[in-house]
């Protein structure tokens, strides 16, 4: 039985910059995340996509509304979370396995031979094995997010959080990339959050599409992909993921997302 697992209600959030203006950054932005879902929001740049991320994850307060994780109000960061930014962040004089084992250094109760093997079989599962005494500079920008992926999944989170993760990426990893995701997504079938500018990436990925207009943000709708899966790169020829892909670019530049 699926229940919501995130509820973001009526969220707005306003920045004061350093000439004391007031910047929103959101607008009244409700939405729910179920159990085993893959979520994306896409948005052009400034929409608040990664605000709303910060925010679910907190990492950042919203200025009203209210956000639950699993029922509970968001005051820190929740328990069961893992989370994947953009930028790797992975400390170059760490090996690899050691990098993915940087969550159990501030967390308790956790044995840390039994880590070290979970990180093993998480690098062997994402391609990486035969890696881990390497060091981060050795890895190409592909390689080092699978990195950051097999962290963010070490303490089996509940929920993933994935803020464009393989934006910095090209075109033929982020598509490796991609299916390497949805195949752990529907083996631990966990709720997933994922940011994207990619409307591509982001019907592929999903089982709904949150779009976003320019800032502030506010929803403009939430798409459902009817799609089967596992699915496979060639997909994206399909009519039907045409369909989905046509819809999104149409309503965001009918709000002004693609302005010249």
């Amino acid at each position: 039985m699926t229940r919501d697992y995130v509820c973001v209600s009526d969220v707005s959030k306003t920045y004061q910059t350093p000439r004391n203006e007031t910047i929103e950054a959101l607008s009244h932005v409700s939405l729910t995340l179920t159990t085993g879902e893959f979520l994306s929001v896409v948005g052009p740049s400034g929409c608040g996509k990664s605000t709303l991320l910060k925010c679910i994850a907190g990492l950042s307060a919203p200025t009203s509304g209210l956000i639950t994780v699993n029922g509970r109000p968001v005051k820190e960061p929740p328990p069961k979370m893992g989370i994947v930014f953009q930028r790797d962040i992975l400390l170059d004089w760490l090996n690899i396995v050691d990098n993915v084992l940087l969550p159990i250094r501030y967390t308790r109760g956790h044995n840390p031979e039994t880590a070290r093997q979970s990180a093993m079989r998480l690098l062997d599962t994402i391609g990486l094995a035969g890696f881990e005494h390497n060091h981060p500079w050795e890895l190409s920008g592909g390689m080092r997010q699978r990195v950051a992926i097999c962290r963010s999944l070490l303490l089996e989170p509940d929920l993933l959080l994935m803020d464009e993760p393989f934006g910095a990426l090209d075109a033929l990893t982020r598509d490796e990339l991609n299916l390497v995701l949805q195949r752990i997504w529907l083996r631990d079938e966990k709720s997933v959050l994922f940011i994207t500018h990619s409307i591509q990436e982001a019907v592929f990925l999903s089982d709904r599409v949150v779009v976003m207009s320019p800032g502030p943000g506010r929803i403009l709708e939430m798409l459902e992909i009817d799609l089967p899966r596992p699915r496979e790169l060639e997909i994206r020829e399909t009519p039907e993921f045409g369909r989905y892909s046509s819809h999104i670019r149409a309503l965001l530049e009918r709000h002004g997302a693609f302005r010249r």
